[in-house]
C-alpha cells in the first residue's frame, strides 16, 4: 500500500544515503599495466599492434570442436557395451551369423537413438563467440579506423557509443572520441555477464567488460584484456574444462560391472569345466564350447538395457517437448528426477529482467496516479534508458488518460511547451507544461532523489523513505512540480520506486519445488540487499550470503560447503562463484540443477548435473544447458520434475526386472550345465532375450507412481533385491525341471548343433519336450515379475497401463502357442503348457509380497552392513552421531518442558493457596 503523508512536509537536514555499488575488481599485472600507456589521440602503431597480437593472440575464444564420428563412436563405450561388443566379435569368430546380426543391430540402434536425440546440441564456445561484437572503432597510427574485433590487443584505444557491444575488457579514459572531456557516466548493461538487474554507471578509470552493452553516453577506453583473458573468456574456460562423466552413465556402468562380473565368472567356469570334462569328445572342442558359452553370455547380459533406457528417455523428452521443454542431452531426463537442490540465477530467471513501477512514496496528498502522470510529463520520449522506459510503460498501462490516444507523444489536456533532457551535472529532467483546461503553466522535475529533495527545500520524511527503499534494494526517483501561480516554488509529489520484479509464476514454482523435496537457492551477481528483497517477495528465506564466503581463505572447504548447504542464496557472485557453488554441492553427493539465462550462468549450467536455460536466454546459456525452456517463466520446471520422476520409476523398474532375470538365468543354467550338460537350444535362448526385451520397450508409456521426494539409484538395494528375487525364481525353475523330468519323464537331452552334426546325431523332438516346458517357463516367469518391479508397494496400488499389460501378456501367449503347436520347439500337451504359464503368473504375486517386505525393512544401515564401503561406513557413523545429538536435544527440550510444567503447577498452587488464605481471612 502506498505511503501517504497528510500533514505538511517536514523540513530538515537529513541526507540521502548513496547506495554503494560493489563490483568485481579486475587485477592487472604490472607488466600488462605498462602496455596501457597508449596516447589516446594516436593509438598504437601497426608494428606495436602486430607485436602484441603475436604475444597475446587474437581477441577470440579458442574453438574446441568434437568430431561427429568420434561423438557417435562414444555411444559404443561403457561396461555393458564392451561386453556386448566382445560377444559380437566371438559370434563372428564361431560363424554364428544370426547372433552376430542381432547383437550388432542392437548396438547400432542404441547409438543412433542417443546420437539423433542429442544432435541438435551446439557448442557453448561457439555461442559465446557469437555474443561478441564483430567490428569496433579503434585509434591506430593516429587515425580512427574500423577493425575486426579479433584484431584488438591490450593497449588499443577504442571508442564506445550508445548501443555498442563492448568488444574487449577495457578501462574508461573519461574522454570522447576526439579527445574532448566528457560529462557524466557511461551507462552499461552487464546483466548477461554479472546478473545485475540495473544498468551500471561507470566513469573514468572503471573497467568495462566484453559483451556488455552501452546504454547511454560515449567515451574512449583502453583495452586491458582480450580473448580468453577477458571476463567472458574465463567463463568459456570453465565450460571447456567441464567434461565429467554423467550421473546416469555412472549408474549404468555400476549395474553393468555387476552383471559382467557374475556373467564372466560363471561362464568361464562353465567353459573351463567343459573343455576339461569333455576333452576327448566332440563336446570338448574349443569352438563348440565357445559357441555354447557365447549363447549363454548373450542371453544373460542385458543387450537391450541401453536401448530400453534410451527409448524410455526419448519418449520422456518428446512428452516434455509438448510442454515447451526441449531436452538437449537425453540422460538429463533421468538425472532431473534425482535433483535435490536447484540453484537459480535471479535476473531474467526468477525475475523479469526489466525495471517496473513499484509502490511509490507519496507526499502532499498526491496519489499514485498523480506521480505516474507527472513522471510521464517529465519523461523523454524515445530515450533509450531503462528507467525512462519503465516510467512510460507503467503510466501507459495504468493511467486512463493515456488510453486510446491518437498521437502517442501527446497527453490529453496537457501540452509540453519546453523540455530539458537529462543532464549528468544536474541529474534531472525538467518540463514546462501548460494545462489546456485551465490555461495555467507549471514545471515538473524528475531526477535523483537528493537533487529533487534539495529542489523542494528539504524533506526529512522523504529522505527517510528514500533510505528505506535503498536498504531494500529499490531504485528511487524523485518527482516534484511548481505550485500554482509560482514558477519558482517547488513542492514534492513523491518518490517513484523501481525494481526488477519476480516473474508471476516464480513464487509458486519455488513452493511446488519445495513440496517435491527440491531446495531452491538464489545465486545472483546482483547486490545483496536486492537479493534479499527479491527472496522476500518470492517467499524464500533471507539467509543470503555475500560471495566472499565462497572464497574465504580462513575457512576450510568443509566449512564453506556447510555455508553453501545452509544458505538460501548468494549475491555479488561472478561465474567462478556460481561454478564453485555447484561443485561444492556435488562433492557432497548432491545432484544439482542450475537455471540461468546469461553468459555468466553458462559455466554453472555446464557443470550442474542438469543445466536449464530459461526462455529468452543468451546463445551461450542455451548451448551450455541440458534442457531449454521455450515458454516464459519457471512453471515448466515442475512439469520437467514430474515427467522425469515418472521416467525414473520406469527405468528403475526395468533395471530391477532385467538384473533379476540375469541373476535367475545365470544361477539356473550354471547348475544344469555343470550337473547335466543340458541347456536350451541357442535359437530359443536368443528368442527369450530379444522377444522379452523388445516387449519391455512399452515400459516407456507405462503408468508410473510419482515420488514426492528426489529419486535415487540405490544400487546396493537394487542388486540385493535382484539376487533375492532371482534365487526365488531359480527355485521355481528347478521345481519345473525336476517335476517334468522325474514325474512326466521329460529327460534333459540336448540335440547337438554345428556344421559337423549329422542327422543321425540329432535327438528326436519326442525326447526333447523338456526344452519346450523350460522355454515357456523361463520366458514367462521372469517376464511377469516386471508387473511387480514397477512399484515399491503392492502391484495393485498403481495398475499398469492397458498397452503395457497387453504387450507383456501377449508376448507370453505367443510363447504358449509356440510350445503347443510346435515348430521352433517340440510340441507339448496344451494343458501342461497352460498350467506352466498360470504358475508363472501366480508366482509373480508371491514375489511381489516378498519385494514389499524387503522394501519395508530396508535401511541405509542394512546397505552399509551387506555392502560395506569406506564412504558408507563414514556416512553411517555421521548419521548415528547426528541421531545421538538429536536425541540429546529432544531430551533437553523434554526436561525444559517438565521444569516449565512443574513451575506452572507450583505457581498455580501458590496462587490458589493465596486465594484460599485470603478467603479464610
Amino acid at each position: 500500500m502506498s505511503e501517504k503523508i497528510e500533514e505538511p512536509q517536514q523540513k530538515g537536514n537529513l541526507e540521502v544515503e548513496e547506495a554503494e555499488h560493489h563490483e568485481h575488481a579486475d587485477e592487472i599485472s604490472p607488466e600488462l599495466e605498462a602496455l596501457l600507456k597508449t596516447d589516446p589521440k594516436h593509438g598504437l602503431t601497426t608494428a606495436e599492434a602486430a607485436e602484441r597480437l603475436a604475444r597475446f593472440g587474437p581477441n577470440e575464444l579458442a574453438e574446441v570442436k568434437r568430431n561427429p564420428l568420434l561423438k557417435f563412436l562414444g555411444y559404443f563405450t561403457g561396461a555393458i557395451a564392451y561386453l556386448i561388443e566382445v560377444a559380437c566379435i566371438i559370434s563372428a569368430v564361431v560363424e554364428d551369423w544370426l547372433d552376430f546380426g542381432i547383437i550388432l543391430a542392437l548396438l547400432i540402434v542404441n547409438a543412433c537413438i542417443g546420437f539423433i536425440e542429442e544432435s541438435k546440441a551446439e557448442s557453448a564456445l561457439d555461442a559465446l563467440r557469437q555474443t561478441l561484437a564483430l567490428k569496433t572503432r579503434c585509434w591506430r597510427d593516429g587515425h580512427l579506423v574500423e577493425l575486426d574485433v579479433s584484431a584488438l590487443v591490450p593497449g588499443d584505444i577504442i571508442v564506445l557509443r550508445l548501443g555498442d557491444i563492448i568488444p574487449a575488457d577495457g578501462r574508461l579514459l573519461g574522454i570522447g572520441a576526439t579527445g574532448e572531456a566528457t560529462e557524466g557516466d557511461l551507462l552499461i548493461d552487464q546483466s548477461a555477464l554479472t546478473g545485475e538487474s540495473l544498468p551500471v554507471a561507470k566513469n573514468k578509470g572503471k573497467t568495462v567488460y566484453s559483451s556488455s552493452i552501452v546504454k547511454q553516453g560515449q567515451q574512449m577506453a583502453v583495452v586491458t584484456k582480450t580473448g580468453g583473458d577477458t571476463f567472458i573468456g574465463r567463463a568459456a574456460n570453465l565450460i571447456s574444462i567441464t567434461t565429467e562423466e554423467g550421473h546416469f552413465q555412472k549408474i549404468i556402468n555400476r549395474i553393468g560391472n555387476f552383471l559382467i562380473l557374475i556373467t564372466v565368472v560363471l561362464v568361464l567356469i562353465i567353459m573351463v569345466y567343459q573343455l576339461v570334462h569333455f576333452k576327448d569328445d566332440r563336446r570338448g572342442k574349443f569352438m563348440v564350447v565357445l559357441g555354447q558359452v557365447l549363447v549363454l553370455t548373450v542371453a544373460a547380459i542385458p543387450v537391450g538395457l541401453p536401448t530400453v533406457m534410451s527409448v524410455t528417455m526419448a519418449v520422456g523428452a518428446k512428452q516434455l517437448a509438448a510442454k515447451k521443454v526441449i531436452v538437449k542431452r537425453l540422460t538429463a531426463v533421468e538425472e532431473m528426477a534425482s535433483v535435490s537442490v536447484l540453484c537459480s540465477d535471479k535476473t531474467g530467471t526468477l525475475t523479469l529482467n526489466e525495471l517496473t513501477f513499484d509502490e511509490p512514496y507519496l507526499s502532499n496528498n498526491y496519489t499514485s496516479d498523480d506521480i505516474l502522470l507527472y513522471s510521464y510529463l517529465a519523461a523523454e520520449a524515445g530515450a533509450n534508458d531503462p528507467i525512462e522506459f519503465a516510467v512510460r510503460t507503467a503510466a501507459e498501462a495504468q493511467l486512463a488518460i493515456l488510453q486510446g490516444r491518437t498521437h502517442k507523444h501527446e497527453v490529453p489536456g496537457f501540452k509540453v511547451t519546453s523540455f530539458l533532457p537529462f543532464n549528468p551535472s544536474t541529474k534531472l529532467t525538467q518540463a514546462t507544461i501548460t494545462n489546456l483546461t485551465t490555461s495555467s503553466t507549471f514545471k515538473v522535475a524528475k531526477g535523483a532523489p537528493q537533487v529533487i529533495i534539495k529542489l523542494v527545500g528539504g524533506d526529512d520524511d522523504a529522505v527517510r523513505a528514500v533510505n528505506s527503499l535503498a536498504k531494500r534494494g529499490l531504485r528511487a526517483l524523485g518527482v516534484a512540480r511548481t505550485v500554482e501561480g509560482n514558477m519558482d516554488k517547488w513542492e514534492l509529489i513523491g518518490m517513484i520506486s523501481l525494481i526488477d520484479p519476480p516473474r508471476p509464476d516464480s513464487a509458486e514454482t519455488i513452493r511446488r519445488c519445495n513440496d517435491m523435496g527440491v531446495a531452491v537457492k538464489m545465486i545472483t551477481g546482483d547486490q545483496l540487499i536486492i537479493a534479499k528483497e527479491v527472496a522476500h517477495r518470492l517467499g524464500m528465506q533471507r539467509v543470503m550470503l555475500d560471495a566472499g564466503h565462497l572464497v574465504d581463505s580462513t575457512k576450510s572447504e568443509e566449512e564453506v560447503t556447510e555455508h553453501v548447504i545452509r544458505a538460501d542464496g548468494f549475491a555479488h557472485v561472478i561465474p567462478e562463484h556460481k561454478y564453485r557453488v555447484v561443485e561444492l554441492l556435488q562433492k557432497r553427493g548432491i545432484l544439482v540443477g542450475m537455471t540461468g539465462d546469461g553468459v555468466n550462468d553458462a559455466p554453472a549450467l555446464k557443470k550442474a548435473n542438469v543445466g536449464i536455460a530459461v526462455h529468452g536466454c543468451t546463445d551461450a546459456a542455451r548451448s551450455a544447458a541440458d534442457i531449454v525452456l521455450l515458454a516464459p517463466g519457471l512453471s515448466t520446471i515442475v512439469d520437467g520434475l514430474v515427467t522425469s520422476r515418472a521416467i525414473f520409476q520406469r527405468m528403475r523398474s526395468y533395471a530391477l526386472y532385467r538384473i533379476t532375470s540375469t541373476v535367475h538365468f545365470l544361477m539356473f543354467f550354471f547348475v544344469v550345465v555343470m550337473a547335466y550338460d543340458w541347456s536350451l537350444p541357442p535359437h530359443l535362448l536368443i528368442l527369450i532375450c530379444i522377444l522379452n526385451d523388445l516387449a519391455t520397450l512399452v515400459i516407456a508409456v507405462d503408468n508410473a507412481q510419482i515420488s514426492q521426494h528426489p529419486d535415487k539409484w540405490r544400487i546396493g538395494q537394487l542388486i540385493t533385491m535382484s539376487i533375492v528375487l532371482g534365487a526365488l525364481l531359480c527355485a521355481l525353475s528347478f521345481a519345473h525341471f525336476y517335476i517334468f523330468w522325474k514325474v512326466y519323464g521329460y529327460e534333459p537331452k540336448n540335440s547337438p548343433h554345428g556344421k559337423d552334426v549329422t542327422p543321425e546325431m540329432k535327438v528326436p523332438d519326442e525326447l526333447r519336450k523338456l526344452e519346450s516346458i523350460m522355454y515357456l517357463h523361463i520366458s514367462s516367469a521372469p517376464h511377469f515379475v516386471i508387473f511387480s518391479t514397477r512399484l515399491t508397494g503392492y502391484f495393485w496400488e498403481n495398475l499398469p497401463s492397458p498397452i503395457f499389460a497387453v504387450v507383456i501378456i501377449g508376448t507370453q501367449i505367443i510363447a504358449l502357442l509356440m510350445v503347443i503347436f510346435g515348430g521352433l520347439t517340440p510340441k507339448v500337451p496344451a494343458g501342461q503348457a497352460i498350467v506352466v504359464l498360470l504358475i508363472s503368473f501366480i508366482y509373480f504375486i508371491v514375489l511381489d509380497v516378498v519385494k514389499v517386505q524387503i522394501f519395508k525393512r530396508w535401511s541405509f544401515k542394512l546397505t552399509a552392513t551387506f555392502v560395506p564401503t569406506n564412504a558408507r561406513r563414514t556416512k553411517l557413523s555421521e548419521r548415528n552421531a547426528a541421531e545421538i545429538q538429536q536425541k540429546r536435544v529432544w531430551e533437553s527440550i523434554d526436561q525444559v518442558r517438565k521444569v516449565a510444567v512443574m513451575t506452572a503447577v507450583v505457581s498455580s498452587f501458590a496462587e490458589k493457596s493465596a486465594v484460599v488464605e485470603e478467603e479464610t481471612k
